[in-house]
């Protein structure tokens, strides 16, 4: 462990360099938003599912009806994605009312719709399936390869701890996605909103081990995918506090064959990107590990990755907590004091050593997202958790395998809105002349559209004190 906090990684210049454009055709894609929807072929994992289900992967069918899972609660590599109308869709958001508005982001901002179950059109409020429609702002922040990579990602992978991608809209300028609705929220929401309930350690230790299986599976798919953007206001909950990954916008293919890692522009946020991705533009499995440690940081001690209005020498978490979690007699210190002790000693002391190792300096000495879940999920065990825990609370957070229940992003606008607290690490060089065209859904089911390239309807982020341009 000595190892982990050694010398600092030196920063770099020069990654701001990105690939043009591909110009691949639209037209597939608008046939196919006219007439039935798209099935998606994906990597599938490989070795048993850690949620407990069967290892067996099938593919669902392309009939209409809401993407699913395995009966036994395992992955699926494949899932009908509904091609909805921007008619039917603002109608199923009420015209996209303020009323309706779940949160805004980079991307645009996502909404609250209701439709059948059966046919997917829209319903009036209260009936129906509940929806959370995501909305692209032609001139916002994240536009089209966001958009891309959503339906690339969730298109073809499905797990229970991936957000469900209903359908989509492709229509004229509009670019939507439809989503499952997820009631509670974002974790963020939670750790750091202004409910008056504080979230338990057995929860918190359930949606950490939840995040886990949703990592782990991208990691150990046939093709690996890397998320690059993972902080709890990505990660969302359904009413029986099962966590799910969303927002696919910055994931990329990982390395294949001798590679090892993946190099490119460093994207992220700031607080979670690791060290040396910041540092060399390579991407790593690891990269996710270490924004790993940093959420799991934030559910042991309730503080942000970041956070300007604390006092100079505690802003950055990290930074001000690994020292009281590399000593023994000091590490309980950094723990949520709104848990008033309602949590085990043994289990918060390996989980605090865990968060520390997530977050070394060396890539090489952090584990791998399957030996954190194998590391977390013992802690789940009644015999780690308080004595004086509600029954029904651990009857509530005991089960391994996740239940499903009507979800789409739903977020607290006041803690959606934290582009004060974080700042993106992306870097856009000047909008192209040249008209930027979707692929066609078999270029993105094969992986071919890469993430980064650049659309000219995407305006500069603030770029990160971290990288020099």
């Amino acid at each position: 462990m000595g190892n982990c906090f050694g010398a600092q990684v030196q920063h770099v210049s020069g990654l701001s360099s990105v690939n043009s454009a591909q110009q691949a055709s639209l037209a597939t894609l608008k046939s196919a938003g006219s007439g039935g929807g798209i099935p998606w072929e994906g990597p599938q994992p490989h070795g048993p599912q850690d949620n407990g289900g069967s290892q067996e992967m099938r593919q669902v069918s392309a009939s209409p009806g809401l993407p699913e899972t395995g009966s036994s609660g395992g992955a699926t590599s494949a899932h009908y994605l509904h091609p909805f109308t921007y008619a039917d869709l603002k109608s199923a958001t009420r015209n996209f009312r303020p009323d309706s508005l779940l949160g805004e982001g980079g991307f645009g901002s996502v909404f609250k719709g209701n439709i059948d179950e059966r046919t997917f059109q829209p319903v009036r409020a209260g009936q129906g399936l509940l929806i959370a429609v995501k909305k692209l702002n032609p001139e916002g922040f994240q536009g089209h390869n966001e958009w891309l990579a959503e339906l690339k990602f969730l298109g073809t992978l499905h797990h229970p701890n991936l957000v469900k991608l209903i359908g989509y809209c492709y229509e004229d300028d509009h670019r939507l996605l439809v989503y499952e609705f997820l009631s509670r929220g974002s974790l963020e929401n939670h750790l750091f909103g202004r409910s008056r309930h504080t979230l338990s350690w057995a929860n918190r230790l359930k949606i950490a081990i939840d995040a886990a299986r949703g990592l782990t599976f991208l990691h150990d798919a046939q093709k690996p995918v890397i998320y690059r953007d993972f902080k709890t206001s990505n990660i969302l909950l359904d009413a029986a506090f099962n966590a799910k990954l969303s927002d696919f916008g910055l994931a990329k293919d990982g390395p294949t064959g001798d590679k090892t890692h993946v190099t490119t522009r460093v994207m992220g946020t700031y607080g979670y990107a690791a060290p040396e991705y910041v540092a060399t533009g390579r991407l790593t499995a690891k990269s996710d590990v270490y924004g790993f440690g940093v959420v799991l940081l934030e559910i042991l001690t309730g503080k942000r990755a970041v956070d300007k209005n604390r006092a100079g020498g505690e802003q950055n978490l990290v930074e001000w907590a690994t020292p009281y979690l590399a000593d023994k007699r000091k590490w309980s210190r950094v723990l949520d004091q709104r848990l008033d002790g309602q949590y085990s000693l043994k289990g918060a002391q390996k989980a605090a050593s865990l968060a520390l190792q997530c977050l070394c300096q060396d890539p090489k000495l952090r584990p791998t997202m399957k030996e954190v879940l194998e590391s977390l999920e013992p802690l789940l065990n009644p015999k780690e958790l308080p004595k004086n825990l509600p029954s029904s609370t651990t009857t509530q957070i005991a089960s391994s395998r996740p239940r499903h229940h009507p979800a789409v992003p739903s977020q607290d606008r006041k803690v959606a809105q934290t582009a004060q607290q974080e700042q993106k690490l992306i870097f856009y060089p000047k909008p192209s002349s040249n008209a930027f065209r979707l692929p066609s859904p078999q270029h993105i089911a094969a992986g071919k559209q890469g993430s980064d390239n650049v659309s000219p309807y995407r305006s500069p982020l603030r770029v990160s004190p971290m990288v020099r341009q």
